[in-house]
């Protein structure tokens, strides 16, 4: 029995699992999918326990597929250089287990903790000021987004993060992406931290499931996802936008 809810196995296994299954052993499941969108024409999954490979048929076409084909993930990445088919950086995947997020929801946010408004719209715009134009890329923190929280010192926002829905089309399901930035001269006290946990409780109050995603090798993202209670779903990849069509 999985420790994450029904919702998040949903979304993330439904593409992979509902088209037809060309490939299926105890370390692999391959799917080929007509539904899936051309900037998604292929993905992988690895949930560490299974690597999980949708894709679309035009795509099985360039790699030769076959049904009930004898596959390993090698042999696929393989095919799939072959092809000039190339996957993007992949993405570590976090959300709360079931456990951890009833003890979330048990907390309140600290007294320097709060949600964010369009009357906080001078602060935002003061700590933007105060982050270099990569943080700002890296986090995608926006304060016009579905929910925004910040951590202060005294008056100035220290600490941000935002979060939208991730729609995946008109079978999504409620899940919310999140974005964080702390200004440099402030980090590695708690802050992040308690932001994310501020706006995740804020998500699963109104039924959504916070979602962190990072890239595998930014190692302070990662160990922020896990200080924040959050633990590692699995691994992501979809085809490199640079990728030959």
């Amino acid at each position: 029995m999985s420790a994450f809810s029904k919702t998040i196995e949903s979304f993330w296994k439904k593409p992979y699992l509902s088209g037809e299954i060309v490939c299926q052993n105890d370390q692999l499941i391959v799917s080929i999918n007509p539904d899936l969108d051309e900037d998604r024409r292929v993905m992988m999954l690895d949930t560490g326990a299974q690597v999980l490979v949708v894709m679309t048929p035009a795509v099985a076409g360039q790699l030769g597929l076959s049904a009930q084909e004898a596959l390993t993930e090698a042999t696929l990445r393989q095919r799939l250089g072959e092809a000039n088919i190339a996957l993007h950086g992949a993405d570590y995947i976090f959300h709360f287990t079931e456990a951890d997020k009833a003890r979330l929801l048990q907390e309140a946010n600290p007294a320097n903790v709060r949600q964010l408004t369009e009357h906080d719209e001078a602060a935002f715009a003061e700590f933007q000021a105060s982050a270099s134009e990569q943080d700002l890329d890296d986090a995608y923190v926006e304060l016009d987004h579905w929910a925004v929280f910040g951590a202060f010192d005294d008056e100035r926002l220290i600490a941000a993060t935002s979060m939208y829905p991730w729609d995946d089309g008109p079978q999504a399901e409620p899940i919310a992406d999140t974005g964080v930035l702390t200004l440099p001269p402030f980090r590695g006290k708690g802050h992040a931290r308690a932001v994310v946990r501020a706006i995740s409780r804020h998500a699963c109050q109104l039924g959504y499931e916070p979602q962190y995603r990072c890239q595998t090798d930014n190692q302070a993202s990662t160990l922020l996802a896990k200080s924040a209670g959050l633990t590692l779903y699995g691994k992501w990849e979809v085809v490199s936008p640079d990728a030959d069509e």
